[in-house]
């Protein structure tokens, strides 16, 4: 039987601590703390299988937080049920160093699935979660052991669903009926600028049941029934669950049911009345009901015995599964776990091939030797060279031990389900598309930056060289503006033997996203004076023609390193050097000392199929930016190069200058 009156207590507590948090830091969203106590209370309570003295236990439930304004709420609840949140943190909410953040921080504090802030991504976020469930439960459950069973639940606003990611991620979420996904949604219909009504006045229940979900109706403040709503929901093994929970924004507040709770503070005459409609002193600050406390206490045991029944249940399961657990050890700490002596493709030299096409040869090696890397593409597999063809085929309802996504053109969607899966634990995603494509997944990427996921992008047709399709289709500025995004690493590797050693790098990566600009044209795979170049290029570039004092040094990217080979074969009188930059950033980031020994202390030239923005620093005239600095054309590849000047024979003319 449930403790009404301990969910009760603890429901008070968040929405005092919540009013006079915000209250000290100026700043805040009462709004939703104070309509949503009672869900995290019972959520927090009754729902979730949790222990809050293991936040990392790999077989908890998930809750993540769409609407990351309503922080407070998340911070409160997580500090009653045991988590390591005190109330000196709540006291520092929005402070620098504080525990709290103003937005729940992914790594940052104990108990948080998920950074967010950016309405609609935590949905998108949890539709990954809930996937990266159903994939390692078919990898690894047997008939005798389960050791992956576990739901993943999701709190959004209306905001949240306005957001167009939450469309292109729930119609995912429908169409492979992740039925272990269940969401509620916070229907208090105020916004900022008022009602939702302003704008938003579709039927939500209709359109989710589109989708391919089960959409189950209650209110906020009815406890008893929100458990039998989640109960109901876990009997639809088929579909996802949207619950939807009218409330009132605010509840409790003078001004409750008004977009003025919504965004700051109550002010100290609110807040003061606020208590007293609570029937508390509204001189006491930062007050926790005893029987809150007391209520989480009583339930530590208990929360602690489902992760020691499991642990049992996890190592009774290893001792018949040795092969399973290797795998699955291999995925918590990121490392291979297949044949660690697979070689590498192999390139002769003077053949021409795509990076597109050595990027497609390693994912399929990457999938032998790490047997939890996960990926797809947004309905480009084909063009993305992407496909793996490893064991367990494509995901789909009825084969949920596939590795191969089809996630449909939903760009930011599909960026922020990978964002989920890797947060999730136990996979390594890597998702494709156009690199002009990045566009739409920006915001996802930046979150995973952010987080410090380690999320793959597997980014093809990165330049003019795509030709008929176009200045859509022809990314200019998008290098530069990807590699502005702090944490994330770019690769643009020049030919087959690069692009399989940016791959080992990406798998190598722990703590951040790594993207690749691949081409879609064939490039030629070239010779490497330094023999050590699969080393060197670790630290971003490496020398690949003129090891020797060099009157000019050619630093290029990608394709423009044979550009820049060919262009060297033309020049007479002077003696040039080509650099391979895998990595700018990480090359930038390297001592003085070992930049000098790659850049030479002659003249130096930028050839870049891209925008000259970050690279201005390495000339001493602007002439020497071999860049584009225009939208593309439309027309074969070669054509509109030399449309644009932008060939190996001007590039030779720029050196001999």
């Amino acid at each position: 039987m449930m403790n009404l009156t301990g969910i009760a207590a603890a429901a008070k507590s968040v929405r005092t601590l919540s009013i006079d948090a915000i209250q000290k830091a100026k700043s805040g969203h009462p709004g939703l703390p104070l309509g949503c106590a009672e869900l995290a209370a019972v959520l927090y309570g009754e729902i979730l299988k949790h222990n809050p003295a293991d936040s990392k236990w790999v077989d908890r439930d998930r809750f993540l937080l769409s609407a990351g304004h309503g922080s407070m709420l998340l911070y409160s609840i997580l500090h009653l049920s045991g988590y390591k949140i005190s109330i000196d943190d709540i006291k520092a909410f929005r402070q620098v160093g504080s525990k709290c953040p103003g937005h729940p921080e992914f790594g940052w504090t104990d108990g948080i699935e998920n950074t967010s802030g950016p309405l609609g991504q935590g949905i998108a976020l949890a539709v990954g979660e809930a996937l990266a469930e159903s994939i390692l439960a078919a990898k690894y459950n047997t008939a005798n052991h389960k050791i992956v069973d576990h739901y993943t639940y999701a709190l959004v606003g209306e905001g949240c669903l306005e957001e167009g990611v939450s469309s292109e991620a729930s119609s995912f979420a429908g169409h492979n009926k992740l039925g272990k996904l269940i969401v509620f949604y916070d229907q208090n219909k105020i916004s900022i600028d008022g009602s939702t009504d302003i704008t938003f006045t579709e039927d939500i229940g209709k359109r989710y049941e589109a989708y391919g979900w089960q959409v189950l109706k209650g209110d906020m403040y009815d406890v008893e029934n929100i458990v039998k709503l989640v109960e109901e929901a876990k009997a639809e093994k088929n579909k996802p669950t949207l619950i939807m929970l009218k409330s009132i924004i605010g509840k409790f507040a003078p001004k409750q049911g008004t977009p003025a709770v919504h965004g700051e503070p109550l002010g100290d005459a609110d807040v003061a009345e606020t208590k007293k409609n609570l029937g508390l002193d509204p001189n006491e600050f930062f007050h926790v009901e005893p029987e809150a406390y007391k209520y989480f206490a009583d339930k530590k045991n208990a929360f602690a015995e489902k992760e020691a029944e499991w642990k049992k249940t996890f190592d009774a399961w290893a001792k018949e599964n040795p092969k399973l657990a290797e795998q699955w050890n291999a995925s918590q700490i990121g490392v291979a776990d297949g044949d660690s002596h697979a070689n590498d493709p192999s390139y002769e030299v003077g053949k021409q091939v795509a990076t597109r096409t050595a990027s497609g040869d390693m994912i399929n090696l990457m999938g032998e030797q790490y047997s939890y890397l996960v990926g797809g593409s947004a309905d480009l597999k084909g063009s993305n060279k992407s496909g793996m063809k490893c064991d367990g085929g494509t995901y789909t309802p009825e084969n949920r031990a596939g590795r191969s996504i089809e996630y449909g053109i939903r760009e930011f969607g599909m960026a922020s389900i990978a964002l989920g899966m890797a947060a999730h634990g136990g996979i390594r995603p890597y998702v494709a598309t156009y690199l002009v494509f990045s566009d739409y997944m920006r915001p996802s990427i930046r979150l995973a930056s952010i987080m410090k996921m380690p999320v793959i992008y597997d980014l093809t047709h990165d330049s003019i060289f795509v030709g008929e399709d176009g200045p859509t289709h022809q990314p200019i500025e998008h290098l530069a503006s990807l590699r502005a995004i702090p944490g994330l690493q770019v690769l643009r590797p020049g030919d087959a033997e690069e692009t399989a050693a940016a791959w080992h790098i990406a798998m190598q990566a722990k703590d951040h996203p790594v993207l690749f600009a691949l081409t879609r044209q064939n490039v030629p795979v070239y010779e490497k004076e330094d023999k050590n170049w699969r080393e060197t290029i670790k630290k971003g570039a490496y020398i690949v023609s003129g090891t020797g004092n060099a009157d000019v040094t050619v630093v290029a990217t990608g394709s423009e390193v044979s550009m820049a080979l060919e262009a060297k074969a033309k020049v007479t009188g002077k003696s040039v050097r080509v650099v391979s930059v895998l990595d700018k950033k990480l090359f930038e980031s390297q001592s003085d000392d070992f930049q000098k020994s790659i850049l030479g202390s002659g003249r130096v030239i930028v050839a870049e199929a891209g925008v000259r923005n970050g690279w201005e620093f390495y000339v001493s005239n602007k002439k020497d930016l071999f860049t584009i600095d225009r939208f593309g054309d439309s027309g074969p590849g070669k054509k509109v190069a030399e449309e644009f000047g932008f060939t190996a024979d001007k590039l030779a003319e720029l050196i001999m200058q």
